[in-house]
């Protein structure tokens, strides 16, 4: 229930640290390793479908394209992990505050645990955004350091 919501966003810091360290093969690697591992978890013929084309490509990026082709690829990819793990989130606040959503993974969580849903759209928002701060600063690393802004 809590993975949903936090995996892109903490996927994506990962990643953010793996080219902050220049491991872009590394990251490419993971990511086919990691598509190859949710195989087990999908249930239908389009989700099988969408990772072993999705996989398939990272792979082809990996193995047949130039060192910045795969940087860039790799850059792109994580950005759209990074801000993209926020945008549902907001999303989900949106349908419950409408009642659209009584069933939400927040919902449930407030249900098992003591803390209402409220508390754990806050905790999604929080593990997002900071991810994406923590990301960006890690990207943006050597490029501020080029420019002398960084202590």
């Amino acid at each position: 229930l809590l993975a949903g919501y936090v995996a892109p966003s903490l996927l994506g810091l990962g990643g953010a640290w793996l080219l902050a360290g220049n491991r872009i093969t590394l990251l490419l690697w993971l990511a086919v390793a990691l598509l190859l591992a949710m195989l087990v978890m999908i249930r239908n013929l389009f989700g099988v479908l969408s990772l072993l084309v999705t996989g398939g490509v990272v792979l082809a990026v990996s193995w047949y394209t130039s060192p910045e082709v795969q940087a860039a690829f790799a850059w792109t990819s994580v950005w759209f992990l990074l801000l993209g793990g926020v945008r549902p989130v907001f999303e989900l606040h949106r349908q419950r505050a409408r009642g659209r959503m009584p069933q939400s993974d927040a919902d449930q969580l407030a249900r098992l645990t003591p803390f209402p849903a409220l508390l754990w759209v806050g905790v999604f928002l929080l593990v997002s955004v900071g991810a994406l701060v923590v990301g960006a600063l890690l990207l943006a690393g050597p490029i501020l350091a080029d420019a002398g802004l960084t202590a």
